[in-house]
């Protein structure tokens, strides 16, 4: 009897410690991730995926408005927009949503669907907790009301990104037959030049062209001129990798000519020319047909052409020099002859090309 007994006891035991034990096994609502990069910023959520399996979702399976579910510690919880655990999402940077700050970090993200088709979108400070079940409004970092669409039947409820553009996605979430979206905007170009300022402190500040990327795109996307102005002085010189180049001396005078500085802007080009490759050179002239400024163009490529004589696009630049000025008598000219030195076959095809245009009467610019 005494023998039983132990080997009752021992059983028991067992079967506790293996109730309490957790169990790598399938769950009915698949957990997922899907990201996104807007700029330099990643967002993420994490979640879980029950499927339709014909209920009826909305309403009913996920009830509207605050519901007291009967567990954790809230007295009225949302929905935590999918299953099992708290869904999660993440912002590797400051974000906006509908014009509210929302702090890098990982939040709660819980929806309250309403009756009128609109649903509100909650993030929460809190995203540890399970579910909804613990779900506490002062600890609510952001709360939007955004309108319910319909969409065509999803079986698994599935997060995702749309309209993504280069300062902004919306987040949206499909299930059954809506379509439930909000949109996040990210301050790319604060978010970037912030980073820049990092890094040029950092191991690539010993780097000639990192301060040159650093001046191009602040030049290109907003940023403060002054300070894009002193980091392509860096780039040329008093730094021990300092350098004058083509490229950040164009640079150079597109900040200039943003400053309002031109004169100043075109002396550092004409400045630098002398050193120009002919390929480089050639590239400033047509910059200069692009701004309308076609007399400085045709002497820049005038001047490539009495600098590398014999090489084939001197030929090709004159010619749009002297279209661009509406003389394409002359223009045909040098076409001709750029199209005798051409180096391969597709050179040869676009000059040619360019020769059938001037024929027709069309600027080859």
């Amino acid at each position: 009897m005494k023998t039983i007994t132990k080997l009752f006891l021992c059983l028991t035991l067992t079967l506790s410690f293996n109730a309490l034990a957790q169990l790598n096994t399938p769950r009915g609502s698949q957990k997922a991730t899907v990201s996104q990069r807007v700029g330099i910023t990643d967002i993420s959520i994490e979640y879980s995926r029950p499927s339709v399996n014909g209920r009826e979702i909305w309403g009913k399976l996920v009830p509207y408005g605050m519901n007291n579910f009967g567990f954790g510690t809230a007295k009225e919880s949302p929905w935590r927009a999918g299953a099992n655990e708290n869904t999660i999402i993440k912002f590797t940077d400051d974000v906006a949503i509908d014009g509210k700050t929302v702090e890098a970090g990982a939040y709660g993200l819980h929806m309250v669907i309403n009756p009128d088709n609109t649903a509100d979108i909650i993030l929460s400070n809190n995203s540890t907790a399970w579910g909804s079940y613990f779900y506490n409004p002062d600890e609510d970092a952001v709360r939007v009301r955004v309108t319910m669409k319909d969409h065509p039947h999803t079986e698994q409820l599935t997060f995702g990104f749309e309209n993504v553009t280069q300062n902004s996605a919306d987040v949206v979430l499909n299930w059954e037959k809506k379509q439930i979206p909000f949109k996040i905007d990210v301050d790319v170009t604060n978010i970037v030049l912030a980073d820049i300022r990092r890094k040029l402190q950092d191991q690539p500040g010993f780097n000639r062209q990192t301060w040159e990327q650093a001046a191009a795109f602040s030049l290109n996307n907003g940023g403060d001129l002054n300070e894009a102005l002193s980091w392509i002085d860096a780039a040329r010189s008093g730094q021990n990798f300092s350098q004058e180049t083509f490229a950040n001396t164009q640079i150079r005078a597109g900040i200039l000519n943003k400053l309002g500085r031109q004169a100043e802007a075109m002396e550092s080009m004409d400045a630098f020319l002398p050193q120009a490759t002919v390929f480089e050179a050639h590239q400033y002239g047509r910059q200069l047909i692009g701004l309308g400024m076609k007399d400085k163009a045709l002497e820049v490529f005038k001047m490539n052409a009495e600098r590398h004589k014999q090489s084939w696009p001197t030929n090709y630049g004159l010619a749009r020099a002297y279209s661009a000025k509406g003389d394409y008598k002359k223009a045909l000219e040098h076409l001709k002859v750029a199209l005798a030195n051409a180096p391969n076959a597709a050179s040869k095809g676009r000059v040619q090309a360019n020769i059938d245009k001037l024929e027709k009467g069309e600027d080859i610019n």
